[in-house]
């Protein structure tokens, strides 16, 4: 209806409510489906820490077990190398999951990825209990003199059961797809693909430039006190992966 100063409050309404309603709906919808979208994410984050904690726990009640009833030398070359590889392992396994999927798959980006890293390196290094459950460090610690050939072997043995161990733990824990990033991960398991995203010799080159810098800073870190150690090794770890 029109009146003298033009169309009246009641024809306004009408007009615009067809326009205002569609509007508010979708708005509404949005930020329903984004609140449901970062409370999915943020579960399956929880997860997979959850996950990486219980492993952590289960390896420490392992390191315990075994120092209670092996010998100092079997500990130290088998018990202890095996848990620390077992909970390096998995706990690797399940942040690179989340590095390939996270971005795309949970919306987070690169730095939640490098913040858990980073914690979890220093629970690994507080945890580890003088492990390296890295055959290099095993191999150097041999060249130096620092160990002889009986142990180092017993340490590369112990390094890859427990690497074994931890890779089918894992991969049993995906298989019950507790999160839709596990499921993605099955459904993207089949794909054999190449890790290395650029030329063989310049994958080469880094990743002995990254190995050179981390064994440059455990050499110089290696008589400094645990609390100052097991930090400046997971910051190096964690600006290595970033580089």
């Amino acid at each position: 209806c029109k009146g003298e100063g033009g169309t009246c409050g009641v024809s306004q309404a009408c007009w615009a409510a067809p326009r205002l309603l569609p509007h508010h709906f979708i708005k509404r919808r949005c930020r329903s489906f984004l609140c449901s979208f970062q409370a999915f994410t943020m579960a399956g984050l929880n997860v997979s820490i959850a996950f990486v904690f219980l492993v952590v726990g289960m390896c420490q009640v392992l390191r315990r077990i075994s120092k209670w009833l092996l010998s100092p030398g079997a500990y130290s070359c088998l018990a202890r190398e095996l848990a620390g590889s077992l909970q390096l392992c998995t706990s690797c396994l399940e942040l690179r999951m989340l590095v390939d999927i996270g971005p795309w798959g949970g919306g987070f980006g690169l730095d939640v990825v490098l913040t858990l890293l980073f914690l979890l390196f220093v629970v690994h290094g507080a945890s580890f209990d003088g492990a390296s459950a890295n055959p290099t460090v095993s191999l150097q610690e041999f060249l130096l003199h620092e160990s002889n050939l009986v142990a180092t072997a017993a340490k590369l043995v112990a390094q890859g059961t427990g690497v074994g161990l931890g890779w089918a733990l894992t991969r049993l824990y995906w298989s019950w797809e507790l999160t839709k990033f596990h499921l993605i991960q099955n459904l993207i398991a089949s794909e054999c693909s190449s890790s290395i995203h650029t030329s063989l010799p310049h994958a080469a080159f880094v990743e002995g430039t990254c190995s050179f810098f981390f064994h440059l800073v455990l050499c110089k870190s290696r008589q400094s006190p645990l609390m100052y150690r097991v930090p400046a090794l997971a910051a190096t770890i964690t600006f290595l992966t970033y580089a």
